[in-house]
């Protein structure tokens, strides 16, 4: 039977104390999109609850991204990216490397359990970029050549469109699934019949809005996602028995 593995790259805002100096005066920013992504660490940690396994990380991507790989143009922020290559590094190493490695190897492990990983990595998204609205509250990402992926965003849409008919949800929007990012990097590691990588985007406007309704959408993802990966899980088993 394959296995649900849930990640949050984006949980948090710490800044390591030896880069604090470099964040003085720039607390607005910090608590702003650009420090990290407002709310999916709550809802990872509802979630949570529909996952085998699961990882998240709370250091800011102000600090360094770990949704990006390790030679991608934006790996550091416009605050980090004046760094001496000897403060890089040490990012690189205690804050990069272990988060990536260690979800990683949990994937390596499981499919070498004979495990199929289905990993959805939460992520949330600004109601208003560069003056333009996005109107989207879901946005479900993947590689439209994969055909795991595929299957279960379809899936999943259609579940959550059931539940909850007023919310707009649209694949790959408001980023490509095939754009460089922590899925997108383990999908060259291993096959579809091996890993299946779904980025979730929640709009902001939730975690910032009504509690009730955020706290009844977070419930929402969690119930349609175990809704999405069931018809996953039975074709495992009838393969396993056939």
């Amino acid at each position: 039977m394959p296995k649900i593995l849930l990640t949050c790259e984006h949980g948090g805002n710490y800044i390591l104390p030896a880069f604090q100096c470099y964040f003085k005066g720039k607390e607005n920013l910090l608590v702003s999109h650009e420090g990290y992504d407002i709310g999916a660490l709550e809802l990872f940690e509802t979630m949570q609850l529909a996952a085998d396994v699961s990882f998240y990380a709370k250091d800011s991507r102000l600090l360094v991204e770990l949704n990006r790989s390790r030679h991608h143009p934006k790996l550091f922020s416009h605050i980090t990216q004046s760094l001496s290559e000897e403060e890089k590094n040490y990012l690189l190493k205690t804050v990069y490397y272990p988060y990536r490695e260690k979800v990683e190897q949990m994937v390596q492990d499981l499919i070498h359990a004979g495990r199929k990983v289905i990993h959805v990595s939460v992520h949330t998204f600004t109601p208003e970029l560069h003056g333009k609205i996005r109107k989207t509250d879901i946005g479900l990402l993947y590689d439209p050549k994969r055909r795991t992926e595929q299957e279960i965003c379809k899936s999943w849409k259609a579940s959550l469109k059931q539940v909850s008919p007023p919310l707009t949800v649209r694949y790959n929007y408001p980023y490509l699934g095939i754009s460089d990012g922590f899925t997108s990097y383990l999908r060259r590691k291993f096959t579809d019949e091996q890993y299946a990588g779904i980025e979730l985007e929640v709009n902001q406007k939730f975690p910032l809005g009504n509690k009730g309704t955020w706290e009844k959408l977070k419930s929402i993802l969690k119930n349609t996602l175990i809704e999405a990966t069931k018809p996953i899980m039975t074709d495992a088993d009838l393969d396993i028995h056939s």
